[in-house]
């Protein structure tokens, strides 16, 4: 992606480097003789690109669409927010069927390895079940818990531990992910 962009502004280097100017003396009548007459010529627009991620990706997913709900303190039910992204995120499976999907669950630091693995299948498995019942086969979804070991937020506080409560949609079968 990123040599697509510089080979982008390459070609618009040339282009722009190749293009002169018009002589002013030439153009003002000044010594030399005739008078030339320079036109302008427009030079055609170069096709709009899009920038961006590419439609499908790995990328496409996590920008576009979302790839994380948010639970709170020893909670496993799904939030209005969590709703509103995991509705996207069922479209966008729709969309792509050969997408296969991991949902990881994760906690915060307070409490036992072995409650918050616990908690973050049961995390896990509730944005499975919501994504089941809005039509994505469970066939298409595994689910993993990885507890309080994979911290997003290292603080002690609430903000961190917020951050840290959460399920995480990856991407499988797809180029990119």
């Amino acid at each position: 992606m990123r040599f697509k962009i510089l080979a982008l502004f390459a070609a618009a280097a040339l282009i722009a480097g190749c293009e002169t100017a018009p002589d002013e003396k030439a153009a003002a009548g000044g010594s030399g003789g005739a008078q030339a007459s320079v036109a302008a010529k427009p030079m055609p627009a170069a096709p709009a690109q899009r920038v961006g991620p590419a439609a499908g990706s790995n990328e496409d997913f996590v920008v576009n669409v979302g790839d994380r709900v948010f639970f709170g303190y020893d909670k496993f039910e799904i939030s209005a927010d969590a709703q509103a992204v995991l509705k996207k995120q069922a479209a966008w499976l729709q969309k792509y069927p050969k997408a296969d999907i991991i949902v990881q669950g994760h906690c915060d630091e307070r409490g036992t390895r072995e409650y918050n693995l616990a908690l973050g299948e049961r995390r896990a498995n509730a944005v499975k079940d919501y994504l089941s019942a809005l039509g994505i086969a469970r066939t298409r979804v595994r689910t993993v818990s990885f507890g309080k070991e994979r911290p997003v937020a290292l603080g002690h506080d609430e903000a961190a531990w917020a951050q840290n409560r959460r399920g995480v949609t990856t991407l499988q079968g797809i180029p990119g992910s």
